[in-house]
C-alpha cells in the first residue's frame, strides 16, 4: 500500500550532541510524559545524525530561534530549548512539547502535520531559521 505524500514525513536531521542530550531526556521522560517522549524518541530513530560541525545553518537544532506558520495562516518566531529553559511568555517552546517535537531537525521550507495537545491534527511549515547564538560568532 502506498503512503499519501501528504502524511509522508520530511526528513530531518540532528546533531550528535542534541540526538544523545535528547535520547537522555525522552527516555528519563517515558513515565511522567509518555505520550511526547515517545514520539520525540520516534523523530530521533529516522533523523539523520550528524556531527555538529556539520550543521546546516537552516536546520532546526536545540536553542535556534524558528519562525513557522500553521495551517490556519497564523505565524509564530519561537526558540526551541530544554525543558529548564521553557517559558511560553518568552516565546521559549521546550523539546517536551508536541510542537517542539514537531519542529526539531526541520529545516527551512519543510511542512510536517503534528498532534496538538487537544488531539487536533495540524501543519507547520518552517519559514526561518536562526542557528542557536553560539553559532552566530
Amino acid at each position: 500500500m502506498s503512503q499519501n505524500p501528504a502524511n509522508r514525513l520530511p526528513k530531518i536531521t540532528v546533531t550528535e550532541p542534541d540526538f544523545e542530550s535528547l535520547s537522555r531526556i525522552a527516555n528519563a521522560s517515558l513515565d511522567a510524559f509518555p505520550d511526547v517522549a515517545e514520539e520525540l524518541l520516534r523523530e530521533l530513530d529516522r533523523a539523520r545524525v550528524v556531527a555538529e560541525r556539520s550543521a546546516k545553518p537552516d536546520v532546526v537544532r536545540m536553542n535556534s530561534v524558528v519562525s513557522y506558520r500553521l495551517d490556519d495562516g497564523s505565524e509564530r518566531r519561537v526558540v526551541l530549548v530544554y525543558p529548564a529553559a521553557a517559558d511560553i511568555s518568552q516565546s521559549r517552546v521546550s523539546i517536551m512539547t508536541p510542537i517542539g517535537t514537531a519542529l526539531i531537525g526541520l529545516k527551512e521550507g519543510q511542512s510536517i502535520t503534528w498532534t496538538n495537545r487537544t488531539g487536533k491534527r495540524q501543519q507547520l511549515t518552517v519559514l526561518a531559521v536562526q542557528p542557536p547564538a553560539a553559532d552566530l560568532s
